[in-house]
This record gives C-alpha cells, sequence and structure tokens, in this order.
C-alpha cells in the first residue's frame, strides 16, 4: 500500500503542473480583442459599433436600392402594366422585379461606377477614412436625386423640415434626410403618370368590347374575358415591351 502511495502522489503532482502549464500556454496564445478588430483609431467598443453599423446598413440594401434609385419607377410602370392587360399573375413577380432591377443598374451604372472609385476603392485600400468615404460614396447618388427630383417636393420636404433640421445655408448641400423622401415621392408621381398613360390604351380597349358585348345582347359574357385577348394582341403588334422599356429609360437620359 506504501508503496502505491509513493507512485501516485508524483504521478498526480505531474500532471497538475502539465495542466498548470497547458492552460498557461492556451491563455497565451488567445488573441487580444484590439487585434480581431480592424486597425483604427477609436477603441475596441467604438470599433464594435461600426461593425454593427455596418451590418445594419448591410441588412437595409435592399431598402436602399429602392430609396435612392431609379427602381421605383420600373416597378411601378411594370406594375401598371399588368393590372392595365388584365393579367394577374403573368408576367410572374420574379420577372418583373428581376427586370426592373437590371434596368436599375443599366441606368444607375455611371453613379455606382464614380461611388466605387471615388468611395468605396479607397476605403479598401487603406487610403482615406470612413467618414470620408461615406461622403464620396453619397455624392454620386445626391446628385442623381438632385437632377430628377421634382422642385415642389424637395420644396415641401425643406419647409417641413425647417423646425426640425437646420436650415442649409448658401452653398451648403441638402441634407438626405430632406432629400431622400423628396425624391421618393417624385419617382411615385412620375410612375403613376407614366401608368396611367400605360392603362388609357387598353381601357379603350375595354370600353369597345364592352359595348360590342352589350350591343350583342350578350349580359352574361363578363367583357374582359373578351377584351383580354384583344388587349395582349395590341401589346404585342405595337411592340409595347421595347416602347415601354426604351421609354422608361430615356426617362433619366
Amino acid at each position: 500500500m506504501k508503496n502505491f502511495i509513493s507512485k501516485i502522489i508524483p504521478a498526480l503532482c505531474i500532471g497538475f503542473l502539465l495542466v498548470v502549464a497547458g492552460a498557461t500556454a492556451a491563455q497565451a496564445q488567445v488573441p487580444n480583442l484590439e487585434a480581431l478588430l480592424p486597425p483604427g483609431d477609436g477603441a475596441a467598443s467604438g470599433r464594435i459599433i461600426q461593425i454593427v453599423a455596418l451590418l445594419t446598413v448591410l441588412s437595409l440594401a435592399p431598402g436602399l436600392l429602392i430609396m435612392v434609385t431609379s427602381f421605383t419607377r420600373f416597378v411601378v410602370a411594370f406594375s401598371f402594366l399588368r393590372s392595365g392587360l388584365g393579367l394577374q399573375s403573368t408576367p410572374a413577380n420574379i420577372f418583373l422585379i428581376s427586370l426592373s432591377l437590371f434596368m436599375t443598374f443599366f441606368v444607375m451604372g455611371p453613379t455606382f461606377d464614380r461611388a466605387w472609385n471615388d468611395g468605396v476603392r479607397p476605403l479598401t485600400e487603406n487610403r482615406i477614412s470612413e467618414a470620408e468615404a461615406f461622403t464620396k460614396t453619397a455624392e454620386p447618388f445626391r446628385e442623381f436625386m438632385l437632377s430628377h427630383v421634382r422642385p415642389k417636393d424637395l420644396q415641401t420636404f425643406m419647409d417641413l423640415a425647417e423646425a426640425a433640421y437646420p436650415k442649409a445655408g448658401a452653398g451648403e448641400k441638402i441634407d438626405l434626410r430632406v432629400l431622400i423622401p423628396a425624391f421618393m415621392i417624385s419617382e411615385l408621381r412620375r410612375g403613376f403618370e407614366i401608368g396611367f398613360l400605360i392603362a388609357l390604351p387598353f381601357l379603350v380597349i375595354d370600353m369597345i368590347v364592352a359595348t360590342l358585348v352589350m350591343s350583342m345582347g350578350m349580359m352574361m359574357m363578363p367583357p374582359t374575358v373578351l377584351a383580354l385577348p384583344f388587349k395582349i394582341l395590341f401589346f404585342v403588334l405595337i411592340d409595347g415591351w421595347n416602347i415601354l422599356v426604351s421609354g422608361l429609360v430615356r426617362s433619366y437620359f
């Protein structure tokens, strides 16, 4: 028994020492929080807030695409087209949204290129700070919105913002919190104007078909059923997709 105890005690001591040494080595290998964050002048808490803000902006990217680009006008016009034709699910939503997205990329191409070359790329190369990158990235979108916003809508939001936001002086830039909603209202207005012009010919066809059906005494026949093939034929014969898409794109140039 004494021999067993004399053997087990040294073994336990050696094992304890190995565990302590391993824990010390593992603790030495744990990286500092500052090393895990990108280099910068702020503290660790400030860098964490910046990362959270960046993730928030990325999660809101679809909404930002709608707010500051031409996507709104395109998707509203296509929705009016489908309603005017009397089709419920053709073309499908995924097709209309995808077409609107690619048309947006086509129209906004120069703006995206300027934002990338002036703001995003220098930031990724650590040539400018985050604040300067935001200013240079937002500037092309600001110019795009200013060139297409309706003056009346912009003035309305400027008047509403006098009580809450400081008024822009001579030579100062308009606050984005004022410019973006004014631009969205302008895009909705233009989208509905285009939608009216799209729906008007189809409404005329519906009225003609309804008059013919009533004159023939076909009271139980819905006029929309007979008008649908005529509206589709009319839209195809005039090459409607080409006219509509080219007109929407040219409205920005």
